[in-house]
């Protein structure tokens, strides 16, 4: 059961993943459309700012998720139950703190954003926001229960939940945005859809895996074991928001709502992109945690890090090539011609990217072992030396200069730095991994470069036209990668659904 769990798991959140895409790149330009550059810009802005209080959770859903899969490895039963009622108490309270920090960003809307905003952009700005604050103080104390839900390795159940909201939020949000509703009523839907999801969740886990809460006397000892766990993987959470959350704020800052309307496209886009290797990633934590918990030797770690690394890269590296080639002309037909600088932004970010992308293991591995700690002091101390890059660079480059910030901590710390680590302290076998990428990447790199010359003595204007060169490019790129590139374990596991579809024809 618990195998096809995380087989099917795994597939339903590609599906969750290629839904999110498409109905993204649909939606995206109807939403461009209706609610125009300035709004588009003061809604991604408010969101960025909100996203910030997220952080208040201090990294303990993660914990959640180690500690039910250990206990529940270990047969313990009341210690699950304590911890749960243990958490629920904790995140009430980081509830509240939330709703306090978000009516001090409130009060301050003027002072933070007043230079390069109109007074109707404020008044907009203050309301979004404090819809998103509720929102978020109910968040907290009720997100426990997807935690508990991912830790029972119930992977069907979330995915469709989550297919379910995207379907049905995509439906809401076109007919309010037809009806002439803006930002304002894509935050009431979004606030109205994450409580249902957060009560969904709830009612499975009391009726279905039938969990108990109790409130016990805390346990300080096993208290003090989770924050320090946490708080790694909270530093790390303060550098993504360094990272992916300040370059909008820094543009609201200096620059104005419509340069953050094209970062924000080029963040849509690093986002997607992003998504390609989570959604795997994320299902190997409670079998990872199983597999230590057990005393699996370093060596099998090393060939799982190893062998999801090739599979991610498979994925990865088709997109990437495809953005390089098709990229610009996708963004101008996309978003249209005045958000073309989004694709450099994106390029910035999709080419460092993709190197943590497929070792997303690697962070699970350090998760499931309790040794986040490296990396996380690491990663903070290179997202603040990047922050200060995009603060000198964002008056003078604006969102290019902001993007060149982010790139450049990535490079050295997401890539350099942690593989040295990697090889060093955890044991994974890194040589070995990039000997295995180098000879997969032969193909996109050669093609890539062949494909590149020729879409550049072609002028795509049309989407039939870009529609046709990325067929073509498929067509030529994927027999050729699963000639040369694929091992047999990778064919098979591609290759067997494909069988099965034939068959039953």
């Amino acid at each position: 059961m618990a195998v096809n769990q995380l087989k099917v798991g795994a597939l339903l959140s590609y599906v969750v993943l290629i839904l999110n895409n498409v109905v993204g790149l649909a939606y995206t330009p109807f939403m461009l459309r209706m609610m125009g550059q300035s709004e588009y810009g003061l809604y991604s802005l408010v969101a960025s700012v909100i996203a910030y209080l997220t952080i208040l959770d201090f990294g303990f859903g993660n914990a959640i998720i180690r500690y039910t899969s250990k206990f529940r490895a270990q047969g313990k039963l009341t210690e699950q139950f304590s911890m749960f009622g243990m958490f629920i108490i904790l995140y009430s309270i980081i509830g509240v703190i939330a709703f306090i920090a978000g009516l001090c960003l409130y009060y301050n809307v003027d002072s933070m954003f007043g230079k390069t905003m109109t007074i109707d952009e404020l008044g907009k700005a203050k309301i979004m926001m404090l819809l998103m604050v509720f929102n978020i103080a109910f968040t907290f104390p009720l997100s426990i229960f997807g935690a508990i839900i991912t830790a029972y390795e119930d992977f069907i159940f979330q995915r469709v939940i989550q297919i379910v909201r995207i379907i049905l939020n995509t439906i809401v949000m076109v007919v309010l945005l037809k009806l002439g509703y803006k930002a304002i009523g894509i935050v009431i839907v979004t606030t109205i859809f994450n409580l249902v999801t957060l009560l969904v969740n709830y009612f499975y886990c009391r009726y279905k895996i039938k969990i108990k809460i109790y409130f016990h006397k805390v346990d300080w000892d096993f208290l003090k074991e989770v924050a320090l766990y946490s708080f790694y993987i909270f530093l790390s959470m303060i550098m993504d928001r360094i990272y992916w959350g300040t370059g909008q704020f820094i543009l609201g800052m200096y620059v104005g709502t419509a340069a953050i309307a094209i970062f924000s496209i080029a963040i849509s886009l690093q986002n997607m992109y992003m998504s390609l290797s989570a959604s795997i990633a994320n299902v190997f934590l409670p079998k990872i945690t199983k597999m230590i918990t057990e005393g699996q030797s370093e060596k099998v770690i090393s060939d799982l890090f190893i062998k999801t690394g090739r599979i991610q890269f498979i994925i990865i590296s088709f997109v990437l090539v495809g953005f390089i080639v098709f990229g610009q002309q996708f963004v101008i037909l996309w978003a249209g011609k005045s958000y073309i600088e989004a694709y450099i932004i994106a390029l910035f970010f999709f080419i460092p990217l993709t190197i943590p992308l497929i070792q997303t293991v690697g962070i699970t591995i350090l998760q499931a072992r309790n040794q986040m700690k490296f990396r996380s002091l690491l990663y903070i101390g290179i997202a603040l030396c990047s922050l200060a890059v995009q603060f000198l660079l964002a008056k003078k480059y604006g969102g290019i200069g902001v993007a060149i910030g982010i790139s450049s901590g990535l490079f050295l710390g997401q890539i350099l730095i942690m593989n040295i680590y990697y090889y060093k302290k955890q044991k994974i076998d890194i040589p070995f991994f990039w000997k295995e990428i180098a000879k997969m990447s032969v193909v996109p790199f050669v093609l890539g470069g062949f494909v590149y010359y020729l879409s550049t003595l072609f002028i795509i204007k049309t989407i039939l036209d870009l529609s046709l060169g990325i067929v073509l490019f498929s067509v030529f790129y994927i027999p050729l990668f699963w000639i040369f590139s694929m091992n047999k374990f990778e064919k098979d596991l591609f290759g067997a659904p494909l069988k099965k579809l034939f068959l039953r024809k």
